[in-house]
């Protein structure tokens, strides 16, 4: 079986590069800390076997709430990523969502629809 990481970005709103790759950082990080919390077995299978990660891309802020609310109801890690506002963004905005790591076919029953960033 394979597992996989998979980060959702938001496109609607206007980020530096540099800032994007910390906001998908944070949210890797917090998937990672989550599934470490409920499922150590599929933790360790990724850990152990490439640590792959996907970086898809949304349109707006409602579609990453969706996405969670069913990766959510298939018990998948979900981390949702909000800025603190120090830099770019105003306070609060979220910007990303990590899911996983899991199971990618489990995964991609609520990921397969969206396009690469």
């Amino acid at each position: 079986m394979e597992y996989k990481l998979v980060i959702v970005v938001r496109k609607d709103i206007s980020i530096g590069k540099g800032k994007l790759a910390a906001q998908v950082a944070h949210a890797a990080v917090m998937g990672v800390e989550k599934t470490r919390g409920a499922r150590q077995d599929w933790l360790s299978f990724w850990l152990n076997t490439g640590q792959a990660k996907v970086v898809l891309k949304v349109n707006k802020v409602e579609d990453l709430f969706e996405i969670e609310r069913h990766a959510r109801r298939l018990n998948l890690s979900a981390a949702i990523v909000s800025d603190s506002g120090l830099t770019q963004l105003p306070p609060g905005t979220i910007t990303c969502l990590g899911i996983g790591p899991g199971p990618a076919d489990l995964i991609d029953k609520v990921t397969r629809h969206l396009k690469l960033l």
